[in-house]
């Protein structure tokens, strides 16, 4: 019985292995280059978010307005997941263990989700602010909003600018991304509204803006928190078919029929496989590696674990489970 691992992930099952470590080094590279790349444009955004927070709760208070106070809350949270987004992202470079055979990469992903679950509450907050604006409008100074709204608007929109080359590849870096955007979306409406109130003295203008930004950033945190909970549940990506794997692996010569595949993903970017072959030529064994792994690989799977067995052995595997 072989029994063949590409970078092992822990679901090993006490045989001999053979390792195929031949996607590493550029792949790595690049990887890597992204990470500090992502991790940069984190700092950056996360010291424009606080300069951010100070402005609009200043302002907010000599404004008498609402929505920068709660503008300003809004970015406090925001903040906090930046912060937890540039700890993350230190933290999954950071080597692994023999316990924590994939180090801390999951870390990301419950960053991800906690960023998605954080901005869904969030939303539900704005909801119920917005609606008691509309039952109890309160005057404002629309001169100092509109100057404080705009400003922050700016300096949101480059925090943005910084982080869209690199949210891409990353749930985590996505998922702070989504908060900046949802940021300078409720700054531009904050902007709006402000104009409105300056200049007709309509202060409805407020909560109407507050609830068009709410839906845009409900659509964006629930699918981050779908995403993130795909991946903690280990299912199969939707960038790959389950049963494309099972029969690109079936059609290799020599080899009878698969049993016990799994596709899974382990963090952004890092897509693992398993699988029980059934391959009766002993003989056969090593090419059917080799041209597993360059199948898989075509797929974008590069964490490749393959069991090859005789007849006797995918019998035995029946009995122990059923």
């Amino acid at each position: 019985m072989a029994h063949s691992h590409s970078h092992g992930h822990g679901r090993g099952h006490g045989h001999d292995h053979t390792h195929d470590h031949g996607h590493g080094h550029s792949h790595g590279h690049g990887h890597a280059h992204h990470q500090g790349a992502s991790t940069r444009a984190l700092a950056w955004s996360l010291g424009l978010t606080l300069v951010i927070l100070v402005i609009e709760a200043v302002g907010g208070y000599f404004a008498n307005s609402l929505a920068l106070l709660a503008d300003a809350g809004h970015v406090l949270t925001d903040a906090a997941a930046l912060g937890l987004s540039l700890f993350v992202a230190w933290l999954a470079r950071q080597r692994g263990s023999p316990a924590k055979t994939f180090g801390y990469l999951r870390w990301e992903i419950l960053a991800a989700l906690i960023n998605g679950a954080t901005l869904l509450l969030i939303s539900v907050w704005i909801v119920i602010e917005a609606v008691q604006r509309f039952r109890a409008p309160e005057p404002v100074a629309g001169g100092i909003m509109l100057g404080v709204a705009a400003l922050g608007f700016l300096i949101n929109g480059l925090a943005v600018w910084m982080l869209h080359g690199v949210r891409h590849g990353s749930l985590n870096v996505r998922g702070a991304y989504l908060h900046v955007l949802g940021d300078m979306l409720a700054s531009g409406g904050t902007v709006v509204a402000a104009a409105i109130i300056r200049y007709t003295g309509w202060l409805a203008a407020d909560p109407v803006a507050s609830l068009l930004t709410t839906v845009l950033i409900i659509a964006g945190a629930w699918r981050l928190v779908r995403e993130s909970v795909d991946v903690l549940l280990e299912s199969s990506p939707a960038h790959i078919a389950l049963d494309t794997v099972r029969a690109r692996l079936a059609s290799i010569p020599g080899v009878e029929s698969i049993h016990d595949l799994h596709v899974w993903t382990v963090t952004s970017g890092m897509v693992a496989m398993s699988a029980h072959a059934v391959v009766p030529d002993a003989k056969q064994h090593q090419l059917v590696l080799e041209h597993a792994h360059d199948v898989l690989a075509e797929m974008g799977i590069q964490h490749v674990t393959v069991q090859l067995e005789c007849d006797q052995s995918f019998e035995r595997q029946l009995h122990l489970h059923p």
